[in-house]
């Protein structure tokens, strides 16, 4: 599971490792679960629909998108366990499935985690059908939220079909085949919001993988460019204008992008400080040029090596 707060690119993230995790002819299933159409946004095709579609090929592996829908998952949930097929669709047209699915919202939860289990545990000729599932999952301040759903359905329904499938999605959730990273920036908020969300979701049982510091930008200003007050030198900026064969009556403009820059990386340096307390691995995604595209997609699987989160 891949989640972090809104605007971090947990979604491209999310992409990315499903790239890297299919290189080498492994099958992947990217599945997301908010309604955004963010895999078809960021895989360039047209919104998908409830049926899993190919999204990219890579080194003889594939990478396969489901964007999961409430209704179309109740609906097959009703045929798979009560055998209500033609029923379901009365409800559907009765507006009956998203009543349900709004009154109770910890159902709709479960239905969504309940798809992503049943791909999980599916298998074909006694080998699973897919190596490893992706989702991209709720962002974090609502995370434990949809985890903990499964669990409180599992206690309002103490026997039958919904009470199993409850039983059975907790297990998965809280078993070894399941892992959660952290998407975040190296920003204040981002980086408090994931300190937040690793401490409750291990409160409550989850297994947390990796850190994944999206969009870090490089360290370009050295302590030699800056002077003890933190204002960069303009004599010897202006020196290396012209070593470069420019103007150094650039150099008073250059110094205040320099300083501007310098205290960014200062800002990075304490938000990673930060992030260390959580004792996860941390891995850093470069900057790149927006907007993203496939290419750019592809760029990022070459940071992530996919041995380390299988």
């Amino acid at each position: 599971m891949v989640t972090g707060k809104g605007g971090t690119g947990k979604t491209t993230v999310a992409g990315a490792l499903a790239l890297a995790l299919a290189a080498g002819g492994h099958r992947i299933l990217l599945v997301e679960v908010e309604g955004r159409q963010g895999l078809a946004q960021l895989f360039d095709t047209p919104p998908l629909p409830y049926v899993e579609t190919r999204l990219a090929a890579t080194q003889g592996g594939e990478v396969i998108g489901l964007a999961v829908d409430p209704e179309a998952a109740m609906l097959e949930y009703l045929e798979m366990f009560y055998s209500i097929k033609r029923a379901g669709s009365v409800l559907r047209k009765m507006g009956a499935i998203d009543f349900v699915t709004t009154l109770a919202p910890g159902l709709r939860d479960v239905l969504l985690t309940g798809k992503v289990k049943e791909a999980v545990t599916r298998q074909h000729n006694g080998r699973p059908v897919f190596d490893a599932v992706v989702l991209d999952a709720p962002p974090t301040g609502r995370i434990t939220q949809f985890l903990q759903a499964t669990n409180e359905v599992a206690g309002l329904t103490k026997f039958g079909p919904i009470h199993k499938q409850s039983v059975g999605v907790t297990s998965l959730l809280h078993g070894s085949e399941t892992v959660i990273h952290l998407v975040t920036l190296l920003e204040e908020m981002p980086v408090q919001e994931t300190l937040d969300a690793a401490t409750d979701l291990t409160a409550h049982g989850y297994r947390l993988g990796q850190v994944i510091v999206n969009r870090a930008r490089p360290e370009l200003v050295g302590a030699a460019v800056l002077g003890k007050a933190g204002h960069a030198d303009v004599g010897l900026l202006g020196q290396g204008l012209v070593e470069a064969g420019l103007d150094a009556g650039l150099a008073g403009d250059l110094a205040v992008q320099v300083e501007d820059y310098a205290q960014r990386q200062t800002v990075q340096h304490e938000a990673e400080r930060d992030l260390e307390e959580i004792g996860l691995p941390i891995v850093r995604l470069p900057e790149l040029n927006p907007p993203m595209d496939l290419g750019n997609l592809f760029d990022l699987t070459h940071s992530l090596d996919a041995e380390r989160w299988s």
